[in-house]
């Protein structure tokens, strides 16, 4: 399987590579356009600011390359609310358009949201690692975590709040369950 980790200059590719490489999957972390393009699965991760990560898909032609794909693509954090349409983050940043909604500041006593939480619908047992400030908000949402969007689904693109990569075995779980259906 061919899986490109887009490099746009926010955090945690690495994570994302080490979290794949212990399933088996051999990913490339690349800024080549073609190459997200070529890839059975892009994965977009993410830790940082929305305007600065959207500057650098500009410039990279990452951007395009991901909206153009035919196949699918995987968001994580900030990767799921950039494939939104817009954010309030950074004073208002225009989004890569892949799924309806806009990015929202949490509304909570507790933000930046960092921790374990499960997600609504899970087994019991199951948390994952959430660390965010902002959230979804689309008619994509598929699960959610403490009532904030958690798991958003849309063509041919995936998109989770949480990083899988850094929730142990159930995080894996899902990364398994991910990459079969590519």
């Amino acid at each position: 399987m061919n899986v490109a980790v887009c490099d746009y200059g926010a955090g945690n590719t690495r994570s994302v590579v080490v979290a794949l490489a212990r399933l088996g999957v051999d990913a490339k972390v690349t800024a080549d356009a073609e190459a997200v393009a070529d890839a059975d699965l892009a994965i977009l991760p993410g830790v940082g600011s929305a305007a600065t990560a959207m500057a650098h898909l500009r410039e990279t032609g990452l951007a395009d390359a991901l909206r153009e794909r035919e196949r699918p693509t995987l968001g994580i954090c900030l990767g799921l609310q950039l494939a939104l349409e817009a954010s309030e983050e950074d004073g208002g940043v225009d989004g890569l358009g892949l799924v309806p909604g806009r990015v929202v500041r949490i509304e909570s006593e507790r933000v930046p949201r960092i921790g374990w939480a499960p997600l609504d619908d899970a087994p019991l047992g199951d948390a994952y690692y959430f660390a965010h400030s902002y959230a979804a908000r689309t008619p994509a949402a598929r699960a959610t975590s403490e009532g904030i969007v958690a798991v958003v689904e849309h063509d041919g693109f995936t998109g989770v709040q949480f990083h899988p990569e850094k929730s142990g075995a159930a995080g894996a779980r899902w990364l398994e369950r991910c990459l079969s259906r590519v």
